[in-house]
């Protein structure tokens, strides 16, 4: 079968489990392989937020982003703890939840391809790029532009990296997927 397809239904302890899952990914990833600098953060915890956004919807992966947020600036901090990028990572959560979400629908892998693009640039101008750049003045008071340009090299950057990545991740654990998460 062509696409990625999501069944009806994941079971809740199934949801729970998968979801407890994600959140720890997206803890390593974001903590612990990723490059963090005062100005910059460039890792791949997108990868676990993304999934938890196609396998589990929005609401999932909002709270797995935010709860990855909020833990891991508790348990591992690298920089004072600002609410602000806590409420970015459950706005990403959001909105790759609401674009890459398709409950009980097939997706052809074009269609994928889109919805993983469009979700990736909407989170990178309006979260990454505009909304970081506001919580990092606030907290710095360094320039605005020099924070705005800064971000937006190193995000574009990404872009292709970022769709790429989950693209072919979800090429390939959607038979695994299929026979063992979805009902």
């Amino acid at each position: 079968m062509k696409g990625v397809f999501f069944m009806q239904t994941i079971s809740k302890t199934k949801k729970l489990i998968l979801s407890a899952m994600l959140l720890a990914i997206t803890i390593v990833l974001s903590r612990f392989l990723s490059i963090n600098t005062e100005l910059l953060s460039i890792g791949f915890s997108f990868v676990s937020v993304m999934l938890s956004a196609i396998w589990l919807g929005p609401k999932y992966s909002a709270i797995i982003s935010g709860l990855a947020d909020l833990i891991g600036a508790l348990l591992f901090p690298f920089g004072t703890f600002f609410i602000g990028f806590t409420i970015s990572a459950i706005l990403k959560g959001l909105i790759y939840g609401l674009i890459l979400y398709k409950k009980g629908q097939e997706l052809s892998d074009r269609e994928l391809l889109i919805r993983l693009i469009i979700s990736s640039i909407i989170v990178i101008i309006f979260v990454n790029i505009l909304l970081n750049a506001v919580w990092l003045n606030i907290m710095y008071d360094k320039a605005f532009i020099t924070i705005l340009s800064l971000r937006t090299i190193a995000q574009f950057i990404m872009l292709p990296i970022q769709v790429l990545t989950v693209y072919a991740l979800i090429k390939a654990l959607n038979p695994i997927t299929k026979k063992y998460l979805f009902d």
